[in-house]
């Protein structure tokens, strides 16, 4: 299985932590989304996945899986240990409801071909960037925070699941961003919770690119 990565996408990210905690070795391919012009835009990458977004999960048959939740889905169902997705359908559709929060609603409007686009289109300087992520993070955790369990210290209880896996690396994005997250105590400590993992904690940018 081969893993098609860069190690800032947090789409790429949250497959890396699913794969981690399935236990499912892969290889893995950097597709550097900064380098000459970005490789997920070349003609060798396109062939692997017409919309050249990252992830891409090559399996052992030569399939290729894109978007990130349908391969997150994907190892949920094939790989049904540890469950990602537990408990009862009322309980999954609330993992569910915080994992689309973020996939449907946060990510889609902060990344890398949106600022482009805002950059190149409307003149969006690094400030003006700055603080369309932060708003769109601040407005998703707000609602992150009301929807995920008081007592934790996970989103749902006392194992990570799919929430905290897209969860972490929005975190991870906010931090970098310096998005405050003092309004956001819960949402902090699941994601404290899950990078005492080594499933987390083998997925974070910093270990599978300590370069940067």
């Amino acid at each position: 299985m081969r893993l098609y990565d860069y190690y800032r996408s947090s789409a790429a990210y949250r497959v890396r932590i699913a794969l981690n905690l399935k236990g499912v070795d892969y290889d893995s391919t950097e597709v550097h989304m900064l380098r000459d012009g970005g490789e997920h835009l070349k003609p060798a990458y396109q062939a692997v996945n017409p919309q050249r977004r990252l992830p891409s999960l090559e399996l052992e048959d030569g399939t290729i899986l894109t978007q990130s939740l349908a391969i997150l889905e994907w190892l949920e169902e094939a790989y049904p240990q540890p469950p990602l997705l537990p408990g009862t359908a009322l309980q999954r559709a609330r993992i569910r409801a915080v994992t689309n929060v973020v996939i449907a609603d946060i990510h889609p409007v902060n990344n890398s071909g949106l600022q482009t686009r805002l950059r190149e289109q409307f003149g969006a300087d690094d400030a003006a960037i700055n603080a369309w992520y932060a708003y769109w993070i601040t407005s998703g955790f707000e609602a992150i925070e009301s929807l995920i369990d008081t007592v934790g210290p996970f989103c749902f209880g006392d194992r990570p699941c799919l929430a905290d896996v897209v969860l972490v690396p929005q975190v991870f994005n906010a931090r970098r961003f310096n998005v405050p997250l003092d309004k956001f105590p819960k949402i902090v400590r699941a994601d404290a919770a899950c990078n005492a993992i080594s499933a987390f904690k083998k997925a974070h940018p910093d270990i599978v690119n300590p370069a940067k």
